[in-house]
C-alpha cells in the first residue's frame, strides 16, 4: 500500500551527504591540523570527527569528515570527503594503489538506503530502483537518488557482502575508492578538478603510471569513469535545479504494510507532479525537451513502482522462514526393520 500525503513521518531518507558527491579544497590562512603519528603517507595526522558525533584526535570515535593538511609549498587546505568515504588524499603519479577486486563493495554500501544517480543513469537505474529527489537544505537544492531500502541503514540489494546479480550497480559505488575534487583558490573555483583516492588504498599495490609519468592500461577506464561521471553530475544538478525552478517537485511519503507489524513510512522524498507539466509555458516545455529532461521525468515516475519490489525483497526472508516453519516434519526411515528381517533370515 502506497500513499502520497505528507505526514506521519517515521523515517527520513537517510543519505546524509550523498547528494553532495562533489568535494572541495579550500585554502585557509590558518596552519591547519598537522598529521598524527601512525598515519601512513601523512604521519601525525589529526582528524576532525563528524560534528556532534563525538570522537577526538586519539584515533577513537567515528570516521572523520574533514581533514586538514599542509602540502609541500602550498597553504593549508581542507578536504571534505563525499558520503561514505573516510579520508581522501590527492592521487599522485608516484603512488602505489591497491585496486579493488571485481565485485568489491565499500563498507558503507551495505548500510545505505539511498545512493546518488546521475543524469545518464536514469534510464537503466529506473528498471531496478525507485528514483526520487531529496534535499538536505530545506528544499533550496535537490539531488536524484536511487532508493535501496526502507529502513535506516538498510540496503536490500546487498546480501553477504555482494550486490545482487542482475541488478544495476550505481556509478557512485563503482568509482570507489577514487573520486573527483573541486579546487577552490581564494574563494574562486578553478576549472580543473583533482582526482583523489581513499587514503587506506595507498602504500601498497601497483603503480598506475610508469617511471615517465605515462598512464598504464588499467588507468584508462578508471579515469574515463571518473571524468564522465563528474560531468554527468553537473547535468544532474542542472536537471534538479530546473525541476525546482519550474515548481514541478512535491514532497511525498511512501507507506508500506509489514506482515504482522505496523505500517512503515518513508519520508524526506520529492517527486515530479505530472499534472503541473501541462501548466508550463511553451518556452519551458521546449527547454525540458531540449535538455532531455522529459525522458528523465517519466523514467523517474515509472520507477516509483519499484517501491513494491523493495517491500517484497524486505519481507522475503520472513516469508521464507514462515514457510519453513509450517513445512511437515520429515518421516522416519524404514530401513531399520528391513535390516532386522534380513538378520533373522540368516539364522
Amino acid at each position: 500500500m502506497f500513499g502520497g500525503v505528507e505526514g506521519d513521518r517515521t523515517l527520513d531518507l537517510g543519505i546524509a551527504n550523498a547528494a553532495l558527491s562533489q568535494l572541495s579544497y579550500h585554502p585557509t590562512e590558518e596552519a591547519g591540523i598537522l598529521p598524527s603519528p601512525g598515519g601512513r603517507n601523512n604521519p601525525g595526522a589529526c582528524t576532525v570527527p563528524r560534528r556532534g558525533a563525538g570522537g577526538d584526535c586519539s584515533g577513537r570515535g567515528p570516521p572523520p569528515m574533514i581533514v586538514r593538511f599542509r602540502p609541500l609549498g602550498l597553504e593549508a587546505m581542507q578536504i571534505s570527503p563525499p558520503f561514505g568515504y573516510r579520508e581522501i588524499v590527492p592521487l599522485h603519479k608516484s603512488n602505489a594503489v591497491m585496486l579493488p577486486a571485481p565485485g568489491f563493495l565499500p563498507e558503507f554500501v551495505g548500510s545505505t538506503n539511498a545512493m546518488p544517480v546521475s543524469y545518464t543513469e536514469f534510464g537503466i537505474a529506473c528498471r531496478d530502483y525507485p528514483i526520487v529527489f531529496t534535499s538536505n537544505d530545506g528544499g533550496k537544492s535537490h539531488a536524484a537518488v536511487a532508493v535501496l531500502g526502507l529502513g535506516q541503514n538498510e540496503n536490500v540489494f546487498v546480501r553477504n557482502g555482494a550486490w545482487e546479480t542482475g541488478t544495476y550497480v550505481p556509478a557512485y559505488v563503482r568509482r570507489y575508492p577514487f573520486c573527483m575534487a573541486r579546487v577552490t583558490v581564494s574563494k574562486s573555483e578553478q576549472q580543473n578538478r583533482l582526482i583523489c583516492i581513499e587514503k587506506s588504498f595507498l602504500g601498497e599495490g601497483e603503480k598506475l603510471f610508469d617511471k615517465d609519468g605515462k598512464a598504464v592500461e588499467k588507468w584508462a577506464p578508471i579515469e574515463r569513469l571518473l571524468r564522465e561521471y563528474e560531468a554527468d553530475l553537473d547535468r544532474t544538478r542542472e536537471l534538479c535545479a530546473i525541476l525546482a525552478d519550474y515548481q514541478l517537485l512535491e514532497p511525498f511519503t511512501m507507506q508500506a504494510a509489514q506482515p504482522g507489524g505496523q505500517p512503515l513510512n518513508l519520508a524526506g522524498m520529492f517527486r515530479v507532479k505530472e499534472e503541473k507539466l501541462e501548466h508550463l509555458n511553451a518556452a519551458q516545455h521546449k527547454n525540458l525537451f531540449k535538455k532531455g529532461i522529459v525522458g528523465r521525468i517519466y523514467a523517474h515516475l515509472l520507477s516509483l513502482e519499484n517501491f513494491g519490489r523493495i517491500v517484497g525483497r524486505r519481507v522475503a526472508p520472513q516469508v521464507a522462514a514462515a514457510a519453513l516453519a509450517k513445512a511437515p516434519a520429515p518421516t522416519k526411515s524404514v530401513a531399520e526393520p528391513a535390516k532386522t528381517a534380513k538378520a533373522a533370515g540368516k539364522r
